[in-house]
């Protein structure tokens, strides 16, 4: 099937545009509306106490899963894929990651702190985020169940006859994948996890993707091997 050119897109007159635009506004208006209720069904699944006691190695040394929160109540962690074995981690999740060092202190101040986990030693995650001139904070679970309790890592029996993984018994096609948790400690010191999201679930977390999807040729990702097939650390692109 041969794509249709940009060029042979219709054009019209202002006053056309602006009624076209306006349909579309009227969808738009509705996706957001639709969009703000999800939101709020979100924040009012019920949680999940966390009993395992994961202690993660980072640039401080040993810190538990309660002392990532830093003081904080609410605590965002992203499933950073970099399994031990490998140099360097998961091109997408490195396209991911790059959004994440501008928002740290905005939301710090609404009481959520963010981070990164992985598998890989924490040197590994150190010297590639010195490469890619990162600051957010990124911590191993290479010595605890973390990754495998929150269904984004899988032993190797598990890529043989299928796993969990996006709420869905699936065969992954690596011992590592991407997501985002959500978890709260209340003022006793109890932590809870409030909600996880997998796949596409995370699309909305990166800001490069929100605006290509506002230009004519969008992701412009159709017609490539894989979605991903072009992007790369953002220091090897050719100039």
């Amino acid at each position: 099937m041969v794509k249709p050119s940009l060029d042979a897109h219709r054009i019209v007159s202002p006053d056309d545009w602006l009624k076209a635009r306006k349909q579309l506004l009227t969808q738009e208006k509705e996706f957001t509306r639709l969009r703000d209720q999800l939101s709020q069904q979100r924040r009012e699944l019920p949680w999940v106490k966390v009993k395992k006691n994961y202690v993660f190695d980072g640039p401080r040394g040993k810190e538990s899963l309660a002392d990532l929160f830093e003081g904080r109540s609410q605590l965002v962690v992203y499933h950073f894929m970099f399994a031990p074995e490998e140099e360097e981690p998961c091109r997408s999740c490195s396209f991911w990651a790059d959004n994440f060092n501008p928002i740290g202190v905005h939301l710090n101040h609404r009481d959520v702190t963010m981070v990164a986990i992985s598998r890989a030693p924490s040197e590994k995650l150190e010297a590639f985020k010195r490469r890619m001139g990162w600051s957010f904070k990124w911590v191993s679970s290479g010595s605890n169940d973390f990754n495998y309790d929150y269904h984004v890592s899988f032993t190797p029996e598990e890529l043989e006859s299928g796993a969990q993984y996006n709420y869905a018994k699936r065969k992954p096609d690596s011992s590592d994948q991407p997501g985002v948790s959500v978890f709260y400690q209340d003022g006793k010191g109890d932590l809870f996890h409030t909600y996880s999201a997998y796949s596409r679930g995370i699309d909305i977390l990166n800001t490069a993707y929100n605006y290509l999807d506002l230009v004519p040729k969008g992701r412009d990702e159709a017609e490539l091997d894989w979605p991903m097939a072009w992007l790369r650390y953002h220091d090897k692109y050719e100039a």
